[in-house]
């Protein structure tokens, strides 16, 4: 667990770091392409959004971007470069402002994850003819982690279905939520949902309230979140069914005697796929925020082509396999995604990798101003 301002804990999911087959660096590049997808509609929303009142020429006054889980890279640094480019548009094609370098603002870039992030990593790849100056800020974006009115844009990306920690319940063996026998919520029964449901409540609320509190009045914040359609039950979602696979795996472990089933019983994979109608119930719930723009993207591939079975069973390991070494030890990782492997391929990748029913939405928000 790591300790955040104010007393605040909030447990650590970082993803697989270094450049072999299994980090994230080399297995998100579905991700990406959904950042550069949405590059255009960022644009539009950055020129017709962001107030030219709070970019100031001053050097002493740098444009402050934050990007809230940015793992280790290369996604961010896209993220980033797509934003910087946007607001160097909207200066350029703002009243008064020229093309000149020196009427444009000096960027400052607040790169954020846990602790525990391999910022090492991420700082070695910065982008060597990057246009701002780069800060690593360690700590749960669950809570506060800048200064009051000290950011103009706010950016995350497939970050907040990570819940700042597994719901209580489920890990106490006197509760009606007690999840024994799996380590998600799809497939679990409705104390467990609920659960996990007031989990992602709780950590919205902080979230948003965190971000109003650091953004300032005008500011903006482009989230792309993963998700699932409205209507949809939680156990249809490809992703969540991919978390239920490893659950399965690892009870095929505890038949062979290398996993202790108690160990199995206490795990559980803290995310939650929030539909668009629940998002937007904690944006108008918290108040500080007018929603400029949502909507489900489009399904888009990497090159066009599906994911196979190794593919998906690697980027399910860069994004649980220091989890599950936390959680089991590093011995078991690779009988867990060996056998993840084959129970893959007989079910096909495509149940796992398709996402018909779960969803990216882009959400626009900003800063309304302060009401005294």
């Amino acid at each position: 667990m790591e300790a955040e301002k104010k007393g605040k804990s909030s447990a650590a999911y970082p993803m697989n770091s270094g450049e072999g087959p299994y980090s994230y660096a080399k297995t998100s590049s579905s991700q990406r392409v959904v950042i550069d997808f949405i590059k255009e509609l960022m644009n539009k929303e950055i020129e017709g959004k962001l107030d030219m009142g709070i970019i100031s020429t001053s050097p002493s006054k740098p444009f402050c971007i934050a990007d809230l889980g940015c793992s280790v890279g290369p996604n961010t640094f896209s993220a980033v470069k797509n934003i910087i480019e946007a607001v160097e548009l909207k200066c350029q094609n703002s009243q008064g402002i020229t093309a000149s370098s020196k009427s444009l603002p000096e960027f400052q870039v607040f790169f954020n994850d846990h602790t525990s992030n391999d910022f090492n990593m991420l700082f070695k790849s910065l982008p060597v003819n990057r246009r701002y100056y780069a800060l690593g800020v360690p700590g749960s974006f669950y809570g506060r982690i800048f200064p009051e009115a000290s950011l103009h844009f706010v950016h995350s990306s497939f970050a907040l279905h990570w819940l700042s920690q597994v719901p209580k319940e489920v890990r106490d063996k006197s509760s009606p939520a007690w999840n024994k026998g799996r380590v998600h919520y799809a497939n679990s029964g409705d104390e467990v949902v609920r659960a996990y449901k007031a989990q992602y409540e709780k950590d919205m609320e902080q979230f948003l309230q965190a971000r109003a509190q650091e953004l300032v009045c005008g500011g903006l914040i482009v989230l792309i979140i993963l998700g699932i359609a409205n209507g949809i039950h939680h156990s249809e979602a490809g992703g969540n069914r991919g978390f239920d696979l490893v659950g399965s795996c690892l009870m095929d472990l505890v038949k062979k005697g290398i996993v202790s089933e108690e160990k199995v019983d206490s795990f559980n994979i803290p995310t939650y796929l929030m539909t668009t109608q629940e998002f937007e119930a904690a944006v108008k719930q918290n108040g500080s925020f007018g929603i400029e723009r949502m909507e489900v993207l489009p399904h888009v591939k990497v090159n066009g082509i599906s994911l196979n079975a190794q593919q998906v069973t690697f980027c399910v390991r860069s994004t649980l396999g220091e989890l599950i070494k936390q959680e089991f030890g590093e011995d078991i990782v690779d009988q867990l995604f060996d056998l993840y492997l084959e129970k893959l391929e007989e079910i096909h990748p495509s149940s796992v990798a398709e996402t018909e029913k779960t969803l990216s939405f882009l959400v626009v928000l900003k800063r309304k101003p302060i009401s005294h």
